[in-house]
């Protein structure tokens, strides 16, 4: 790929068959693909702001152009035909147009392949509440949630309603009767579609994000009143959800939100995505916090510095925490020590493992 007539269909041609999850346009540096969690340039010219421009303009239509020409950003979802289905971020970079691509696999895996323990798989039987998936950008929020509605979809005859920005997996109805609404394309904002969904006879409710107070307080309103809400947030942990969740509120609404965040959130899952030990992709870490009478009592309280110590004692009703989680991945000899240190929150429980292991 060295010449510069290379279109936006090659560069993510070519990021599929790397095996890689992102692909960035930027000016100033060859296309460059996420693989395994590492930026890699792929061989091709730099770009300059014309190119760059062309080829991030070239998947748009007029509508997204002028949208992205007023805002200066834009999120939006393509299909292109024998390569694939991506999510797309248009933006503005010292006044550049430059974009980055998520590639969005055809195939749902199920929650056991991503990775995730059973507990995971029993929260999708939940008739009513909030469940949250938590981690940073990359960390395959957006596959857990594909996989929860895949199994929800196959297992209950439901009307299962996603509200998203944009649409990225294309859910089958299977049992269930599945809509997926966009923002911006069928609705105007993810407030508005929680706001008349109510009146959809939904029995599942999916937000791809919880994004501002208005969306999550209607989602909070959905999972009280007898639907299963499930979400993300980009948070590392469930004390830091609990906390973000309250704080995007103002002072006075904060005890009401509490209130019913006690009443309805089911569970947080925190997840992050590791180098595998010999090479071969990525493996997911995770931690898991169901909620129970103590951890009830620390959210209304406060005492979110309690939280993981719930989660420690919390092992026979399925939680654990990252550390517990890191620990069965070297058992399984899936990830280094080096990645395990890296990535825990409290090293006791590894530097226990590696004293029994060197005595063995």
């Amino acid at each position: 790929m060295s010449d510069s007539n290379h279109t936006i269909v090659d560069f993510l041609r070519a990021m599929v068959k790397e095996g890689a999850s992102d692909l960035h346009i930027s000016v100033g540096i060859a296309p460059s693909v996420r693989l395994d969690g590492e930026i890699v340039q792929l061989k091709a010219e730099p770009l300059d702001e014309e190119a760059a421009y062309k080829l991030v303009m070239s998947l748009l239509n007029d509508s997204q152009r002028a949208t992205l020409e007023e805002t200066r950003e834009l999120d939006f979802a393509v299909k292109v035909d024998n390569v694939g289905r991506f999510r797309g971020n248009a933006h503005y970079n010292q006044g550049a147009v430059e974009a980055t691509y998520r590639h969005i696999p055809q195939h749902i895996p199920n929650l056991a392949q991503l990775g995730h323990e059973p507990t995971v798989e029993h929260l999708c039987d939940m008739k009513d509440g909030l469940i949250l998936v938590t981690g940073i950008t990359g960390s395959g929020k957006s596959s857990t949630l594909a996989a929860m509605v895949k199994r929800i979809a196959e297992r209950r005859r439901e009307v299962i309603i996603s509200v998203e920005d944009p649409i990225e997996f294309v859910f089958e109805h299977s049992q269930s009767l599945i809509k997926q609404r966009e923002v911006g394309q069928d609705t105007l904002s993810f407030a508005a579609a929680l706001k008349h969904v109510l009146r959809q006879d939904p029995g599942v409710i999916l937000v791809s994000e919880l994004r501002d107070i208005e969306t999550i307080q209607a989602a909070v309103t959905a999972a009280e009143t007898g639907h299963l809400v499930i979400s993300t947030l980009h948070t590392l942990d469930a004390p830091r959800s609990l906390d973000r969740l309250i704080d995007v509120f103002p002072p006075a609404q904060q005890s009401q939100i509490i209130a019913q965040l006690a009443n309805c959130l089911r569970a947080v899952v925190s997840q992050r995505l590791i180098p595998e030990k010999y090479g071969n992709g990525r493996v997911l870490a995770e931690e898991v916090m169901l909620m129970n009478y103590s951890i009830k009592n620390c959210l209304r309280d406060k005492k979110f510095e309690q939280i993981q110590g719930l989660i420690e004692i919390g092992l026979k009703e399925g939680m654990f925490t990252i550390d517990h989680h890191l620990v069965q991945l070297l058992e399984q000899d899936r990830i280094s020590i080096e990645e395990a240190f890296a990535n825990c929150r409290d090293d006791t429980l590894l530097k226990a493992y590696v004293k029994n292991h060197q005595q063995k």
